[in-house]
Order: C-alpha cells, then structure tokens, then sequence
C-alpha cells in the first residue's frame, strides 16, 4: 500500500448518484475516483428522453444529460475510469478495493451501483428499448398520450405502473403468465375497477414487433403473445411495452459484507446514508426500492458525498 494508492473517497457506479456524489466530494476537495463500471452513465444512458428532471425544459437525451454529470465532476478534479470492480474488502481501514487485478485503497466509499430493470431477455427487447420498450412508466408514460400500450407482470409495480399510464394512454393492456395477479387486493381492485385496463391472462411476450423509417427512427407498434396454455402465438397490436416483473439491485459483489433487505437492496440508518459498514456510504436505486428516479438518485448521491466529507473529517483525513 502507498500513499498515492490510498484515496479519501472512491465511488463505485456513475449514474446520477455517483455522479452527483463526485460533483460534491470534487467541490470539497477529496478528489473522488470514481469507478463506472458496466454502464457508465447508468440506466438514463439506455433512456432517449428525460422530460422531468429539473433544468431541462426541452427534455433532453439520457446519454447526453449523464455525460454533462460526469463534464461538471470532473471539472471540480473527479477522477472517473471506464473500469469495473471486482473485489471489495471492508473487513479493516483502509478499505481495499481490487480493479483489473490492481488494488486500491479508500478511507471511504460510496456504492451507487444502481438497480437493473428485470427484462424478458428478447432480442427484439433490448433493440427496441427507449423506442417504445421501457421499464420506468414515470419516466415514459407521458410519451403515450391517448395510445395503447402493453403492461407485463402481475404484482404491486405492475398494477401500479398500469393504472399510472392510465392517466397518459387511451388504453392498457396487462398480460400475465397465471391466471390471476400477485398484486395485493387493494391494488388488484383498483386496475380492476379501472375502465382504460384490460388484461390478457395465462400468457406472455415473445416477441417485440416495430418498424424502422428511412432515417433510422424505431418505433413499436405491436406484441408476439404466447397463451402458454395452448401454446398459440397472436400478434397484437400496441404503440408501447412497459415491464414491470420488477428490479434487481446491483448488490452481488456486497453480499455478505454489507446489511440489504431479502431482495439485496442496502440497507442504510435512518436519515443517513451510512450503511451498516462504518466509512461506506450507499446512494441511488442500490437503496432505493421505492422511488427510483433520476432526480432522487442525485438527490442521495448529494447526501452521501456530505455524510462521507463529515465522516472524514470527525477521523481527521480532511
């Protein structure tokens, strides 16, 4: 270990949490390294347009507002690297952290690695994806005015999701694999009762249908539908598809080293951002079940560069 090797703060995730955190951290002198892992910029880099963060009246593209995050802390001496970590140690100070084989080492450590939409694992999926594809319905719903759009799942998120787009698309459609819901009978009644849902039971998407224009544009305009019970396929016409069969956190490498719920979400003290691990801070969707958009994302990212700049000043590294 040498001194150029032990950093006052390395942030593992670069989506608007880490970011942001970088931004803070860079601003209070603690010249963050920030790690970005597998999805520089995070999820808002597979999103086209961001329409409801603060500052952006036009909208703006998810890649582009993510790139002006990473401009801004680096302007104030982040150090962010296109690297991926591979090993974690918080077992003593300082914490080890191994990259590409190499090691290093921080007094503090903000995990914003984010959580991933659960997909179907269609090809057609991914390549329409932010083309009428999406797994956030506050984040795209609007896009659908008075349009039909496809709801995949069965639970909480699903009905919730469903009877939000309510208030943009003309019409909604729940397809789901059983043939009744695991949502919770307060929001099972709601979709239910809602006159703009209607839902397709015992079956699932196989298949995502579009058109691509001269220029490139991709746009959906319908589903591949599999009656798992007879086993025949329709198509079926629709102008976007939302999953919502749910998230999973970003938290594999921090299993059994920090404190996360049964679904791997990090657990963090109230009114804090400190995780269960004294100098590891957590922000962003990684311990966010709830909200999970960009603005609140930023919003802990914000906090946790404070709670770290505090804690390194109570143990004297400032």
């Amino acid at each position: 270990m040498t001194t150029e090797n032990v950093h006052k703060l390395i942030i593992i995730g670069s989506g608007p949490a880490g970011l942001t955190a970088a931004l803070y951290a860079a601003r209070a002198n603690m010249n963050p390294l920030v790690f970005e892992g597998p999805q520089p910029g995070g999820q808002l880099t597979i999103t086209t347009e961001v329409e409801n963060y603060p500052g952006f009246p036009e909208g703006v593209m998810g890649p582009e507002m993510m790139d002006l995050f990473r401009k801004q802390a680096q302007k104030f001496g982040a150090d962010c690297q296109f690297k991926m970590v591979d090993e974690v140690d918080f077992s003593k100070r300082p914490f080890r952290l191994v990259i590409e084989g190499k090691e290093y080492f921080a007094h503090t450590v903000i995990v914003a690695t984010g959580a991933s939409a659960k997909l179907l694992n269609l090809p057609s999926e991914s390549d329409y994806m932010g083309y009428g594809v999406s797994a956030c319905a506050t984040c795209d719903g609007f896009f659908f005015k008075n349009q039909h759009v496809v709801v995949v799942g069965g639970g909480d998120t699903a009905m919730e999701e469903a009877t939000y787009l309510t208030k943009h698309a003309a019409r909604v459609t729940v397809v789901h694999r059983r043939n009744e819901l695991r949502a919770s009978k307060v929001m099972q009644e709601r979709a239910m009762k809602n006159p703009k849902i209607d839902f397709i039971w015992d079956s699932a998407v196989t298949e995502v249908l579009g058109e691509k224009n001269a220029l490139g544009h991709k746009k959906v305009n319908g589903v591949k539908i599999k009656n798992l019970k007879t086993g025949q396929i329709t198509e079926f016409k629709c102008d976007g598809l939302f999953l919502a069969i749910g998230h999973q956190p970003n938290t594999k490498l921090f299993q059994g080293k920090l404190e996360m719920d049964p679904v791997g979400y990090l657990i963090t003290k109230p009114h804090s951002t400190a995780t269960n691990m004294s100098g590891v801070f957590a922000a962003g969707d990684v311990a966010d079940p709830v909200y999970r958009q960009a603005v609140s994302a930023a919003g802990t990212g914000c906090m946790a560069a404070i709670d770290a700049e505090r804690f390194l000043a109570h143990e004297g590294h400032d």
